[in-house]
């Protein structure tokens, strides 16, 4: 007699939405140009699926992050998701429900391929987090340069809970923003934490109520894009480089960007603009 499967309570942590039926978006990421080009907000926009990664919501943010990395104007990226649940789940499990083994190998490969971008995008790019980061979800937040976060934020690696290791950067991230042994605590069980343990922990720089997150965030961009490209683009190189060498490679490789910066034109209208007591006019940066 055959059984009937039955429910559990395995995935409920989890808060994955159910299917809403909705149709698809034209765009399943979107991009838009504020403060005169100077800043990119790249919006994950399946909030239907709780923003959850398909293999065409992959390619359109590869394609997105390689057309801001030559766009000179813009010089810091935001990254969120649409809706008031979501930034994203991570890779959509229902997509992949009937994929043959190559299909799940090459939409793996396509995902590295958007991750790896991500990494490497020179120009300043930061996350704000407006709800369930999950999986890839929390991977892509992990792979900018720092996260902020709403309230209702949560965070977490349910990898392993469906058979899978991590794939997506968090075994190597996680562990840098977070105690190792809590990083290896999320990996290992699938249980999530919430924004304010991520930001007691470090892993979130700053918290706020939803409503006012993505306004924080152009707030920091301002900031950062109202900054010297040139030489914000290259401390983000010396730390990215510097991070676990030895001290004394790490200052080299600090020291070389200084020194740049220090025969740069930039330095000169940064110096003149502040004893003339003035905004500094920065031009686009030049590498």
């Amino acid at each position: 007699m055959a059984t009937r499967p039955t429910g559990t309570d395995r995935w409920k942590a989890l808060d994955f939405g159910p299917p809403s039926g909705e149709a698809e978006p034209d765009q399943p990421v979107l991009v838009e140009y504020v403060s005169g080009g100077r800043i990119a907000v790249i919006t994950l926009n399946r909030p239907h699926a709780d923003n959850a990664i398909t293999t065409e919501m992959g390619a359109r943010l590869t394609e997105i992050l390689e057309t801001i990395a030559v766009r000179p104007a813009v010089r810091v990226a935001i990254i969120t998701g649409a809706g008031e649940r979501a930034f994203s789940v991570g890779s959509d499990l229902r997509q992949r429900r009937d994929m043959t083994k190559e299909d799940w190998l090459r939409q793996r490969q396509d995902f590295d391929r958007t991750l790896y971008t991500l990494r490497q995008l020179r120009k300043p790019i930061f996350a704000a987090v407006n709800g369930v980061a999950y999986g890839g979800g929390s991977e892509v937040a992990q792979s900018t340069d720092f996260i902020i976060a709403s309230e209702n934020a949560t965070f977490g690696q349910p990898e392993a809970m469906i058979g899978l290791a991590a794939g997506g950067g968090s075994p190597a991230l996680l562990p840098r923003v977070l105690p190792p042994g809590k990083a290896l605590q999320m990996l290992m069980t699938g249980e999530p934490i919430t924004a304010e343990e991520a930001h007691r922990l470090g892993m979130v720089n700053e918290i706020y109520p939803q409503p006012e997150l993505i306004e924080a965030a152009e707030r920091i961009a301002e900031k950062i894009a109202s900054n010297s490209p040139t030489a914000v683009q290259a401390v983000k190189r010396a730390v990215r480089m510097g991070e676990g060498e030895p001290i004394e490679q790490a200052i080299a490789i600090m020291m070389e960007a200084h020194w740049r910066s220090a025969v740069h034109p930039d330095r000169i209208e940064g110096i003149g603009a502040f004893n003339d007591d003035r905004d500094p006019t920065f031009q686009d940066p030049d590498y």
